[in-house]
């Protein structure tokens, strides 16, 4: 699929009142697992909260259970209703769109940009500004984000314009069926590619810090190797898992972490090189982590989605002067 920009397209109607009859296969199932099925633009979890509420009917009667089994021929109906986000205000902040259409966009977030409000930062982010670009977004979880970057990171996230989108990427995420690839600079030189795969859990003396822990949930990094400098290695990395910090965790472990991570990594030069070059090597302002491509599948249409996002400038910068610094010393390249 060619990638363009286009204008934000209007906010969707309200959705209508629905309506299925379960058919034979489906007899005995559960009713939640038969509604998803049925209304497949909606989550599991998300009907099952209806069912809850009563908005979803069998035979005319609330049901009272998501556990309950359905029969053939039991007539289903449903009332979506549309949550929109009020707490969070829509703010008019420069986005970078590198795709949209009336269903995804795809954004080049800046390195300093917190994808949404949290704890430490109420305003601002990358969800406030979503809001005010595409309003119709606040009738979807979160304004549409179903994946996030650290607010240090650079590069290309997906965002669901619509509620039906978001359900498709949703789903798509958990299958591990879209392709995230990263530019990764870290410390030390590694011979060659490879996979790691190491559980990523709540660091257990530090609980802002995430580790690779024992009971952890299993998260998986492919990478390869881009260009090798006198002491330090530009990495491709593609993620098969989303841990948070998942990166950035899974080469502090292998003892190569990212240069800038103020979390991760000791900020120590290791290696000689002249004072200038050490001293923004020491002083780089962030994790030099960037999201470089995205493909996935589109949710309306199937079709094969690409983008990327160039290597953005304080990143390229310390790359060419690692390059020149190697050249001189005659180092592997």
């Amino acid at each position: 699929m060619d990638l363009k920009r286009t204008r934000s397209i209007a906010e969707d109607p309200t959705p209508p009142v629905l309506t299925a009859a379960v058919p034979a296969e489906l007899h005995g199932t559960r009713l939640d697992a038969a509604a998803a099925r049925l209304f497949p633009d909606y989550s599991r979890a998300r009907l099952q909260a209806w069912i809850e509420e009563g908005r979803l009917t069998v035979n005319g009667a609330a049901a009272p259970r998501s556990r309950d089994p359905v029969r053939t021929g039991d007539r289903l109906e449903l009332e979506p209703v549309v949550e929109v986000e009020h707490a969070i205000m829509a703010q008019d902040i420069p986005l970078d769109v590198v795709y949209e259409d009336r269903h995804i966009a795809i954004v080049n977030k800046p390195a300093g940009l917190t994808v949404h409000p949290g704890a430490g930062q109420s305003d601002r982010t990358l969800q406030n500004a979503l809001l005010h670009r595409y309003p119709q977004t606040a009738k979807v979880p979160r304004a549409g984000i179903i994946h996030r970057l650290d607010k240090d990171t650079s590069g290309i996230l997906v965002v669901a314009l619509t509620l039906k989108a978001h359900t498709r990427l949703v789903e798509t995420l958990a299958a591990r069926e879209i392709r995230r690839e990263y530019d990764a600079l870290v410390a030390g030189v590694l011979p060659a590619g490879g996979t790691i795969e190491a559980p990523i859990g709540r660091h257990p003396h530090d609980r802002i810090k995430m580790a690779v822990v024992d009971d952890g949930r299993p998260a998986v990094t492919h990478y390869r190797v881009i260009e090798r400098f006198t002491h330090h290695t530009l990495l491709s990395v593609r993620l098969e898992t989303g841990r948070t910090h998942q990166i950035r965790v899974h080469l502090a472990h292998m003892k190569h972490p990212i240069v800038g991570d103020a979390v991760y990594s000791d900020r120590n030069v290791r290696g000689q090189f002249p004072e200038p070059l050490r001293q923004k090597l020491k002083t780089f302002p962030r994790q030099a982590l960037h999201a470089r491509e995205l493909e996935l599948a589109h949710p309306a249409t199937g079709k094969t989605v690409h983008a990327s996002a160039p290597m953005p400038a304080d990143m390229r910068e310390l790359v060419v002067e690692l390059r020149q610094h190697a050249a001189q010393g005659g180092a592997r390249r």
